[in-house]
């Protein structure tokens, strides 16, 4: 595997940068469920020889003015799908410079707090992964989705779950592995027929993504629906739920699903228009939702 590709929630990356002699640590997570960067920046006072409460506004300015070059190598990183990071898009040039620093500003910031012993000034930002999403839907009208030659009755669903968490097996392989989020994974059955890309979407820039990730416990609930409230609003009463028979892909981002299931959502065009509004589920294991890179 080229590198594991997911953070989420609490598992948190930890770096320390040097910038002249003003030292910073950045600490970072990545919340697939909500898809958000979060990452909080942390200003060594001393080592930027700042005295308080004097140099507070210099701290202040020197905080903002490095935050883009500590954000840019864990954006860098954010998978894209199975082959690509928002770095191997960089380039090859489907993204620029300026377009990376765009896509850098914060969603939402707190105000610099100084430390409990006033050695270190802390700044909490959030970025959203939604953005970087809405910014490589850049087809204007989406691709088609074929039915089947052969179809089959189904009923009408009203979204689609994909359980696709444990270890499943890689495709093309004898190893195992538990599915990572990106951005845009695939979809693919047992025949290798490719069911769902980014394309096949209506390119509503407000999504900024294909598939929503949930966690196991949230279609396990003890409700009519078996789902928590929030995801039964977003796949509805009668969702179509999938188990992934194995996973694809350079890195393991693309459940492979039965041909039999795959049947069930291209032969009808109620089941066919899930997909062109992203009413897809992927549920992962938490292991691989916590797993960091």
């Amino acid at each position: 595997m080229k590198r594991s590709i997911a953070l989420l929630l609490l598992c948190c990356c930890f770096a320390r940068f040097a910038i002249g002699e003003t030292m910073f640590d950045i600490k970072s997570s990545v919340d697939w469920v909500s898809m958000e960067i979060r990452a909080q920046t942390t200003l060594n006072l001393a080592s930027a020889n700042i005295s308080l409460p004097s140099g507070r506004v210099q701290a202040e300015g020197i905080v903002e003015g490095e935050y883009v070059h500590l954000i840019r190598p864990i954006l860098l990183n954010i998978p894209v799908d199975s082959s690509h990071t928002v770095a191997d898009l960089l380039n090859v040039r489907e993204l620029n410079a300026a377009n990376l620093d765009a896509l850098s500003r914060p969603a939402h910031k707190t105000p610099p707090a100084l430390s409990k012993d006033m050695g270190y000034m802390q700044v909490s930002y959030t970025v959203s992964l939604k953005a970087v999403g809405a910014s490589l839907l850049r087809h204007t009208r989406p691709s088609s989705i074929r039915q089947p030659l052969s179809t089959v009755k189904a009923p009408v669903y009203t979204g689609v779950i994909i359980i696709a968490s444990g270890s499943l097996p890689v495709h093309g392989g004898r190893t195992a592995s538990l599915v990572q989020p990106c951005i845009f994974p695939k979809i693919w059955d047992t025949d290798m027929n490719l069911i769902y890309e980014r394309s096949m979407t209506e390119p509503d820039r407000s999504k900024g993504g294909i598939v929503k990730y949930v966690p196991e416990e949230a279609v396990f609930r003890s409700t009519p629906s078996g789902m928590d409230g929030e995801l039964e609003a977003f796949v509805g009463k009668n969702p179509l739920r999938i188990i992934a028979r194995g996973v694809f892909g350079m890195n393991p981002t693309d459940p492979v699903i039965d041909r039999s299931d795959a049947l069930l959502m291209l032969s009808s065009d109620e089941n066919i228009n899930l997909l062109r509004h992203a009413r897809v589920v992927f549920v992962l294991d938490q292991g691989a939702l916590n797993a960091s890179y």
